[in-house]
Order: C-alpha cells, then sequence, then structure tokens
C-alpha cells in the first residue's frame, strides 16, 4: 500500500465521523427539547337567523295583467238611404260624440213628403166617415170631430180615439181608418232613423262615408266606442283560479304612466285556452288616461286563508319542506303543506306556531346540523 491511498483511506475515514458526529449530535439536542402540549380542537358553530312562526288569516291576492278594451262598442248601420247632410260635428275618426247627440243626418225630404201625403189620406177618410158617425153612431162622433181637429200634418200623429161600440169600431175599420193610422206610424218610425243618435257618449273609432256621400240601407258606416269605462281583459292560469271570485276589488297600474286605477273583477270566463290552459278574466275601470289597446298590471284580492303564514320562496326546499331550528341548536327538515305560490313568497300550512323557521342561508346545511340561533323576528302573516 503507498502513501497515496493511505491518505485517501485517512481522509474518507475521518469524513465518515465527522457526518456519524453530527447526526447523532443533533438526535442529542432535539431530545433535549420539551414537546408543546396539544391543544383541543374546538369546533365551530355557524350564526344562523330564524323567525317565529305565528299562523293566522291571510288574505291573498292574485297578480294579473292584460289589455284594456273598451266596454261599451258597436258598429254602426245605416237602416235607411239618403244622402249625408251637415250636422255640426265631422263624422271622423277621434271626433267626440255626447250621449244623444246627432252622430249622422241623411236627407229625409222625400220620406218627409210621403209621410205628409199619407197623413192628409187619413184626414180625408174620416172626414168622409163623419156624416155618417154623426147620424148612426153619435156617441163616438164627438171624440173622432176632436181628433179630425187636432190632426197635423207637420207633427206626430196622435192615437185614434178608443172606440168602445162593437158597430161602430166595426165601420171604421171597414174605412181603413186603422190600416191607414199604422202605415203613417210605420212611416213615422222609417223618418226618424234618417238622423242616427249616439247610444252613449264616445268617439269614432272608424268612419266610412262623408259628408255629401250617398248611403244605402244596411251599410256600415263606422264605429262608435265609449270612453268613460273599459274592461281590462286578463288571463288566469286554472291552477290559480280558485283563489279568485266575481266582485274582488283590484288596483291597476301602468309601467308607461303614472298612477294606479281601482277595479273590480266583473266576469270569468267558461272557455279554457287549449294551448296555455289559461281562462279570461273581465276586470271592470273606470279613470283618466285610460284608452283602449293599454296594457295594464295590478293584483286582485283573492280568497282568505285561515291557520297559514306567508315565507319568502326561497326558503322552500324539495317543494314541500322548510328548515327550522329545534331547541336552539339544531336544523331539521319540516314538511309543510303549500296553499299558494306568489311571485315572490309562499303561503303555507302546517308549521306550528312557535316555530323557529331558518330565513339565513348557511352554507352546507343539512338535517341534523348543529348551529348557533340568533334573535328571531315573527313571522308575517
Amino acid at each position: 500500500m503507498n502513501a497515496l491511498t493511505i491518505r485517501r483511506l485517512v481522509v474518507t475515514l475521518v469524513g465518515l465521523t465527522i457526518l456519524a458526529g453530527g447526526y447523532y449530535g443533533m438526535n442529542w439536542i432535539s431530545s433535549q427539547k420539551e414537546t408543546p402540549p396539544e391543544r383541543p380542537v374546538v369546533k365551530q358553530l355557524k350564526t344562523v337567523s330564524t323567525r317565529t312562526v305565528e299562523n293566522g288569516p291571510i288574505i291573498t291576492t292574485l297578480d294579473l295583467q292584460g289589455q284594456l278594451q273598451a266596454y261599451n262598442k258597436i258598429a254602426l248601420f245605416a237602416e235607411v238611404g239618403g244622402t249625408i247632410e251637415e250636422t255640426g260635428r265631422p263624422f271622423k275618426v277621434g271626433t267626440y260624440f255626447p250621449q244623444g247627440s246627432v252622430l249622422l243626418r241623411m236627407d229625409d225630404q222625400e220620406a218627409r213628403f210621403n209621410l205628409q201625403a199619407q197623413r192628409a189620406t187619413l184626414l180625408n177618410s174620416i172626414a168622409r166617415i163623419m156624416p155618417d158617425l154623426k147620424i148612426d153612431y153619435p156617441a163616438a162622433a164627438t171624440n173622432w170631430e176632436a181628433y179630425l181637429t187636432n190632426l197635423q200634418m207637420d207633427s206626430a200623429t196622435p192615437e185614434l180615439p178608443e172606440v168602445t161600440d162593437q158597430s161602430a169600431r166595426l165601420f171604421i175599420a171597414g174605412q181603413n181608418i186603422y190600416t191607414q193610422y199604422y202605415t203613417i206610424k210605420s212611416l213615422e218610425d222609417r223618418l226618424a232613423k234618417y238622423s242616427l243618435y249616439a247610444p252613449f257618449g264616445g268617439v269614432l273609432t272608424s268612419t266610412s262615408v262623408d259628408q255629401g256621400a250617398v248611403v244605402r240601407a244596411g251599410q256600415q258606416i263606422g264605429e262608435l266606442m265609449a270612453t268613460g269605462y273599459f274592461e281590462l281583459v286578463a288571463t288566469v292560469p286554472l291552477s290559480q283560479l280558485d283563489f279568485l271570485r266575481v266582485g274582488a276589488p283590484v288596483q291597476l297600474y301602468s309601467n308607461d304612466l303614472d298612477g294606479e286605477w281601482s277595479g273590480e273583477v266583473k266576469r270569468i270566463g267558461d272557455q279554457i285556452d287549449v294551448a296555455s290552459q289559461t281562462v279570461p278574466v273581465y276586470i271592470g275601470v273606470r279613470g283618466r288616461n285610460l284608452r283602449e289597446g293599454m296594457y295594464l298590471q295590478g293584483q286582485a284580492e283573492a280568497q282568505e286563508m285561515q291557520e297559514v303564514a306567508e315565507i319568502d320562496r326561497d326558503l322552500l326546499l324539495n317543494d314541500n319542506e322548510v328548515y327550522v331550528v329545534e331547541n336552539d341548536s339544531l336544523l331539521r327538515l319540516h314538511p309543510v303543506d303549500v296553499r299558494k305560490i306568489n311571485r315572490e313568497t309562499v303561503i303555507v300550512g302546517g308549521l306550528p306556531d312557535g316555530a323557529e323557521l331558518l330565513v339565513s342561508d348557511p352554507a352546507g346545511a343539512y338535517d341534523g346540523m348543529k348551529v348557533r340561533r340568533a334573535a328571531s323576528n315573527t313571522a308575517t302573516k
């Protein structure tokens, strides 16, 4: 073994000795330190908010929306023919006509002359029988003579005198007096149709004729719509129909106009829309700024429910359960009877009075979870 090999061997042994000494030295130093005591793990309970349930009566509401339509809206037809004359108001769309005012007037001169001719014929017929009446039926002659005096060509034909004697009645009938009289009354009724009057106050929504035009009998000349009273035609789901009743008050509003209007459920339709499974509901409403075709929204007062509570919809789990806190520390799922679902709330029964309803949303909540309950509020009835 030469000197170089001996030197390398010595260096290796020295290095191993140093490493071994360091290893055992570190273990000795570590053994001198005291082991720190283990701290017990404290489990943090989540604090939750609750609301004390108090059941009671609740007057429910039903959301409605729909379009306004005029309650009174009629098509106008001419029953007789003639030339349209000036009335003082233009027969144009948008013109307002008060109730009883003249909507349209047609030239009635020919019909008026025909009526006067028939009155003259009646006058002559009565004058011819007067001598016979005075001789054969003097008791009836006095009334017929007075009638002859009062009969005027330009005035409405008065009612014929009453004849109690059967022989006198047959004699007068044989002279066609009654036939002529009822012919005249028919012509008077026809003459009145040359002027068309507004059956209610309203505006014209359409017209098809103008001044000077010739109208034929049976022609539609326009459409009149009342402006004072409207109906809102809303649709209600079949599942919600039992909550509604005729006569229920309704509060309506528009997204385009300020203000509110009070209405009332007037009718509930019988037919069901097959596609949407809804039923039409008609709500009467009147007020300023209302116009046909407007869209309105509102709420109708529905039936009153007993022993129920109203809660937020997001508290409902699995469609029929809610969380309650028992003994101030334990979450439990409690079944409820869902009575009515609103847009943001739900009305439920089956919760006992005094139950602590969970209203907060602790992460990871589950049935049997331990919690810490904060101060509670009273549930809305």
